[in-house]
């Protein structure tokens, strides 16, 4: 009868054990699925930043190449002769028409943070999307403008 009682125990000690063990092995695989999606999710925001921040810094060259003996290096303009960057209310209300401006240059009058302006910007069609997108960011992320991303994409739409 002894013996009967402990093969008894016995069996209900292993049933326990391998309920257990099953747990366990959820709980980890369980564990181990969170922590990849946390990391995922972590390396993504770096990679997303760390992008942008090629594209500001690759626009900001093509800016000092192509945009600044006009808007300057600080993006104030030439007061009567070239419209302000910085802080524009021209360039921060519509995206589509900063991006036509480069694209296919602007001749005539324009209004730009309550100034005229009466000068004629050649257009820069001889950038890539790339290279507008990049310059275009540069200036939206630089002297208090709106820190819109302009993408290649975008520029591709407008330059039909």
């Amino acid at each position: 009868m002894k013996s009967k009682i402990h093969e008894n125990q016995f069996k209900k000690t292993k049933i326990m054990s391998k309920k257990t063990i099953v747990t366990l092995s959820a709980a980890v695989v369980l564990g181990l699925g969170l922590m990849s999606l946390t990391t995922a999710k972590t390396t993504y925001k770096k990679v997303e930043t760390k992008t942008v921040l090629q594209d500001v810094n690759a626009g900001k060259a093509t800016y000092t190449k192509v945009c600044a003996a006009c808007h300057q290096a600080t993006g104030v303009g030439l007061p009567g002769a070239f419209p302000p960057l910085a802080k524009s209310d021209y360039l921060n209300k519509d995206a589509k028409r900063a991006i036509t401006t480069v694209l296919k240059g602007l001749t005539g009058k324009v209004t730009v943070n309550g100034k005229e302006f009466n000068a004629a910007m050649p257009a820069q069609a001889n950038l890539t999307d790339k290279e507008i997108a990049d310059v275009l960011t540069y200036v939206y992320a630089s002297w208090g403008n709106s820190k819109k991303k302009i993408t290649p994409a975008m520029v591709k739409a407008q330059r039909k």
